[in-house]
């Protein structure tokens, strides 16, 4: 734990900002996004499918991140050396 690296500011305001956000939004925006794929996809759009369909993978690593912040996040270790102070 003491060799642990303390997270910058701008991670600790990012990771704030997207806990407040249910990791549901994430899983909801990859899904459209699939949708929206097949539909440009049927509709003869090729490129435009292939575009909005790449969308689907980052919304998931979002979401991923978010639910690994919420639970692993600067937080936990910020609280811990707290109060080992």
């Amino acid at each position: 734990m003491k060799n642990q690296r303390k997270e910058g500011e701008l991670t600790k305001r990012v990771e704030k900002q997207t806990a407040k956000m249910p990791s549901d939004i994430y899983l909801g925006s990859a899904l459209v996004a699939m949708g929206a794929a097949l539909v440009f996809k049927l509709v003869g759009k090729k490129h435009e499918s292939l575009f909005v369909g790449q969308w689907a993978a980052p919304f998931l690593l979002m979401g991923l991140y978010n639910k690994i912040v919420k639970v692993e996040g600067h937080d936990k270790h910020d609280k811990n050396s707290r109060s080992e102070s």
